[in-house]
This record gives structure tokens, sequence and C-alpha cells, in this order.
């Protein structure tokens, strides 16, 4: 029996022991990998890769500034010459004094010039400019026209009765009455509540404001257009008056 018994322990504790080895390989062969440890030459790698990087210097204020050169030629119709003529001061000085344009009024061809000049600081200004002119030649005031220059968020907006619904004769001259009202107390009323400016050129009509604002002032003037009775208008446009004191 003893010999039995020392015949069996050998194998028992070869075979615990080959078990250990193995788990002890598998160990390894889990902890040590080459990839993972980070190595010097990959190191290197790295430092190579960050001085291969360009290096640029930083924009100079005289790029920053650069504005693309170009010139505008707006159209004036016959019959806003002479308030051109009278109110020219008024209109040259803020394109000139703070906008940084050349501005030249054509006699010839009834048109006033705009061109950027060395001085010119925004790159808009000649966009601006163009858009302040031509609100001027469509018929509104200096003062109202001037906001396109100071804000950003201001538009012009134009179209025709005929877009809305096709009127003739009689038809046509009520629909412009409508609109207009009693010495203009109803264009007047439109233009307070939403907020913008409203100009009546026979069939067209232009309204200047912003773009939640033209919107209110369009859909009235098309309601009044399609034959709704200004009592109703009214009512409307105080309602929406109403919201936007709500909203500020």
């Amino acid at each position: 029996m003893a010999s039995l018994e020392s015949f069996k322990a050998p194998t028992l504790v070869s075979k615990k022991t080959q078990k250990e080895i193995q788990k002890d390989d598998d160990e390894d062969d889990v902890l040590i990998d080459a990839n993972a440890v980070p190595s010097s030459t990959s190191a290197d790698a790295d430092m190579e890769d960050a001085e291969d990087k360009p290096n640029f210097a930083p924009a100079s204020a005289v790029e920053e500034k650069k504005v693309t050169k170009g010139s505008r030629k707006i159209p004036i119709p016959p019959h806003r010459m002479s308030p051109l003529k009278r109110h020219w001061l008024e209109i040259y000085s803020p394109l000139v004094e703070h906008m940084k344009l050349q501005v030249r009024m054509n006699v010839k061809t009834k048109s006033v010039e705009l061109k950027t000049s060395n001085l010119t600081e925004d790159d808009g200004a000649l966009q601006k400019g163009a858009d302040f002119v031509k609100a001027f030649a469509l018929g509104f005031e200096v003062e109202d026209a001037m906001a396109l220059l100071r804000l950003d968020d201001i538009y012009l907006d134009t179209f025709e009765i005929k877009d809305v619904k096709t009127l003739h004769g009689d038809h046509l001259s009520r629909a412009i009455g409508r609109i207009a009202g009693r010495d203009g107390k109803t264009k007047f009323t439109i233009e307070n509540a939403s907020k913008t400016r409203i100009v009546l050129a026979d069939t067209k009509i232009h309204i200047l404001g912003s773009f939640q604002n033209i919107k209110i002032a369009r859909d009235a003037v098309v309601s009044l257009i399609l034959g709704s009775p200004p009592g109703k208008v009214y009512a409307t446009l105080r309602t929406i008056s109403a919201r936007m004191k709500e909203r500020f």
C-alpha cells in the first residue's frame, strides 16, 4: 500500500504543476504585448510628426480689413430727381463720412454712382449704400431709408396689386383707396402697428422694415386688396400689436 500511495502522489503533483505552468504561460501571453508597450522609436516618430506640421504666422490686421473693390449704379426715376437734388447733402453725408464710399450724382444718366475707396472698412458698405439710395429712389424719406445703413436686419420688399388679384378700372382704384384710407389713415395705422414704412406708388407697394414686420404689413395690405373692410383689418392689427408688446 505504501508503494502504491507513493506512486500516485507524484502523479497528482505533476498534474497540478502542469496546470499552473500552463496558466502562467497564458498570463504571460496576455500581459506581454509588444504593441501595447511604448517604445522609444514610436515616441521619436511622434516628435518628428509634430516637427513636420506647418506653423503659420497670425494674420495681419491689414489682411483682415481687406475689402473687395467694386462700384454700383442706381437709376433714379425722373420724378425723384428733384427730391434727390433737394436732399443731396443728407444723402451724401452718411455715405461718405460713415460708410467711407465715393459718391457721385450723374445728372445726364439720371443715376447715382457708388464706389469703394481705400478708406472703406466694411465689406458690405457698398451693398448697404446701394439699398439706401434705392429706398430713397422708391419714395421713402431719408430718415427712414437711413435704417438700411445702421441696422443689419432691415429689408425692402416690393410687390404689385396684380400679384395678389387682377383688378382693372374702378376696382383697382377702390383697392388703392382701401389701402391708403381717408387722408392716409389706414396706411399710417398699418405702419404704426407693424413698425414698418409703406410707400404706395400707383399699383406698386414698397414696404421697409424687418422680416417679421414686413410679413405683418403685407398680410394687412393683401387683406385690403382682396376686399376686407378696414375695421376687420384694424382688429387684426390690434391683436398683433398687443402680442408684440407682450414679447418685449
